[in-house]
């Protein structure tokens, strides 16, 4: 059980300092006290890890015919839903949500692929006909 804290750690952090760099940086994105920080960032990987998945499947056929762009929105529905759950974290519209999440998705990729990597290097394969395989 404890072998899973530390990972769990790293993200949560990743996390809250995204939703912190994303409220320096949109204007509509707001948080009261750093608890609420702490909080939302806690509420965000709950609601990703829980609601997100439901809600993917539920709108397989629209993400489908949008060629996956409405998972855009669901995310930022998540950051709308967590705003909705902790009092001193507000997002004055749903475009500030959606751009948002799209900046905080890109910063927590950036980041936990840094912070969460092993260090191990990739083997190349190399094919009979000159190609590579990673």
């Amino acid at each position: 059980m404890l072998y899973h804290l530390g990972p769990f750690l790293i993200h949560w952090a990743i996390t809250a300092l995204s939703l912190w760099a994303a409220s320096r940086i949109f204007d509509g994105i707001r948080f009261g006290q750093t608890s609420d920080l702490v909080v939302a960032a806690l509420l965000l990987g709950f609601a990703n890890a829980m609601v997100k998945p439901i809600l993917i499947v539920l709108t397989f056929p629209l993400t489908l015919l949008t060629f996956g762009l409405f998972l855009l929105v669901i995310n930022a529905l998540m950051i709308m839903l967590v705003s909705s759950l902790v009092r001193g974290f507000t997002v004055s519209s749903f475009w500030t949500a959606f751009f948002a999440s799209i900046f905080i998705s890109l910063l927590s990729a950036f980041m936990g692929g840094i912070l969460l990597s092993d260090g191990r290097q990739t083997d190349i394969i190399h094919t009979p006909n000159g190609g590579t395989w990673i």
